[in-house]
């Protein structure tokens, strides 16, 4: 059995396969190819026979997998953030990184990543291109804002067709009224798109799964969640099977507390921040969202807010949320306060 290790750029990737010969790694051939050269990768794949690979789980290291499992026997994607003896290698060449890949599967070291479905692809890009054109009309329209401040003519109506009307009567500098016209226009264009977006998670919600609908309805019985919510819930999440535990899912949103332990001393530390950080970002806002309008959930996140402070219980609640997520999903029951994994 031979073992591939694929070092994957945006235009380049090396190859390096080894053997295990008396229980050491034993470099056979080495190879580099142009991305763009797919008839050459393809025919140096198909001469090797017998293999095994691994590509690290980067961006655009989705064509290669596809590619590889017509010839491989196992096609391995490694973990890039746990994969940390390249990421911290104090020699880093595209060679060594290939050669690395291949010895650690070999020795079947390879921490591998979990490789989304085309279709939790296609929802992640909707809820993201969403997400980043929602980030546009925000700064848009604080940049409007910005403007009218300076004339005491910023208004909670602006961008009702009243406060548009009371805009346009303002005598604004030269140039600050150009810009004005070009913000509207912008405005309305990234609000045009923001409509398609919206349209096409509707479109797309309509092919989902039994296993996606029934989790649709699911997370429907949680308060304070509504389409933006449970989109970015299902599509960061995945196939929520794939964990284990609810601390798996929680340390997968970056939601849970760094620990810094010496001579038997422990401390916790900020939030790792690791993970996703869309998730992490709408459970959040669906804190600071039940806090304000539920009566249970404001009375956990004040108890909480006395001991360690509004942002660490903001955190906490956060937490404590995609823990009941979880269960809910992993159970498939509706909603019930104190439900916890």
């Amino acid at each position: 059995m031979k073992f591939v290790g694929a070092d994957l750029h945006k235009k380049t990737i090396s190859f390096c396969v080894v053997v295990i010969v008396d229980r050491k790694t034993q470099i056979l051939r080495r190879r580099r190819f142009y991305c763009c050269d797919v008839g050459g990768i393809r025919r140096f794949l198909k001469d090797l026979g017998s293999f095994e690979v691994t590509v690290e789980a980067t961006i655009g290291y989705d064509w290669f997998a596809a590619l590889a499992e017509e010839y491989a026997q196992r096609v391995a994607i490694a973990h890039a953030g746990k994969l940390r003896v390249i990421a911290e290698s104090t020699r880093k060449t595209d060679k060594i990184d290939a050669q690395i890949l291949a010895e650690f599967l070999a020795h079947d070291m390879i921490p591998e990543a979990w490789r989304p479905t085309p279709r939790v692809r296609q929802h992640r890009s909707l809820v993201r291109r969403r997400f980043k054109v929602q980030s546009r009309i925000t700064s848009i329209k604080n940049t409007m804002r910005g403007i009218l401040t300076r004339y005491n003519a910023d208004r909670s109506d602006l961008f009702t067709c009243i406060g548009q009307a009371a805009t346009a009567k303002l005598q604004l500098l030269e140039e600050e009224e150009w810009l004005m016209s070009q913000l509207w226009e912008d405005l309305a264009s990234a609000q045009k798109s923001l409509e398609q977006v919206n349209q096409r998670l509707v479109h797309f919600a309509k092919k989902a799964t039994v296993q996606e609908r029934e989790a649709r309805a699911i997370l429907e019985t949680l308060p304070g969640a509504g389409p933006v919510t449970i989109n970015t819930i299902l599509a960061e999440l995945g196939d929520w099977q794939r964990f284990r535990r609810g601390d798996a899912v929680v340390a997968f949103a970056g939601l849970d507390p760094g620990v810094r332990e010496s001579d038997g001393r422990r401390r916790d530390l900020k939030i790792t921040k690791a993970g996703s950080p869309l998730l992490r970002w709408i459970m959040i806002q669906l804190a600071h969202r039940l806090k304000r309008t539920t009566a249970r959930w404001r009375s956990k996140f004040n108890r909480l807010s006395h001991r360690i402070g509004a942002k660490k219980a903001t955190c906490a609640i956060a937490r404590q949320l995609l823990l009941v997520i979880y269960a809910m999903l992993r159970d498939g029951k509706c909603y019930q306060f104190g439900a916890a994994a």
